[in-house]
C-alpha cells in the first residue's frame, strides 16, 4: 500500500485527473458532486488553475485506488481554517478496513494549520462519528444561497 501526494510541484497528468475524478464520482456518498466541480476542487490543488493549491493524497495498491482526500488551501486562519478538505472518500469494499484512518492521519499531518470539512445531511451520522474519533468538532451550520 502506498499514498500518493500530488500538489503545485507534482504535477497532475490529465489521465491521472480524470481518473481521480472519475473515483470520487463513483464512490462519493450523500450529496454528490458533479464530474466538473470534483475535477475543479482536484485542479486547484495541483495548482491547474489560479489559488493557493493544496493536495491530493491517493491510497493505492496495485495501481488500485482504495482512497483519496482533496485539500484546498484557503489562505485564510484564525477566522477560517487554513485547509478545506474537500473530498475524503474510500472505495466502497475497503471501507472499515483501516484505509480511513490512515488517510487522515497522513492528511493531517502533510496539512499545516486547521482542517475543515462538510459533510451533508445524506451521510452525516457515519462520517460525523469517524471525524469526531480523530480530534474533529462542530464549530457551526452552514446555510448557503446557491445563485
Amino acid at each position: 500500500m502506498v499514498i500518493k501526494t500530488y500538489d503545485a510541484y507534482t504535477r497532475l497528468s490529465t489521465m491521472e485527473t480524470a481518473r481521480l475524478t472519475n473515483f470520487i464520482f463513483d464512490h462519493q456518498d450523500g450529496k454528490r458532486a458533479s464530474k466538473n466541480a470534483i475535477r475543479k476542487a482536484i485542479q486547484y490543488s495541483a495548482k491547474e488553475i489560479p489559488g493557493l493549491g493544496g493536495y491530493v493524497f491517493v491510497i493505492e495498491e496495485r495501481e488500485k485506488i482504495l482512497g483519496l482526500a482533496v485539500v484546498n488551501k484557503t489562505g485564510m486562519g484564525d477566522y477560517i481554517p487554513e485547509n478545506f478538505m474537500v473530498f475524503f472518500v474510500v472505495h466502497r469494499e475497503h471501507r472499515g478496513k483501516d484505509i480511513e484512518p490512515k488517510l487522515l492521519e497522513y492528511t493531517l499531518q502533510y496539512c499545516k494549520g486547521d482542517v475543515a470539512v462538510h459533510i451533508t445531511n445524506e451521510n452525516q451520522y457515519p462520517k460525523e462519528a469517524f471525524f469526531k474519533e480523530n480530534g474533529f468538532n462542530v464549530t457551526h451550520t452552514e446555510m448557503r444561497l446557491n445563485r
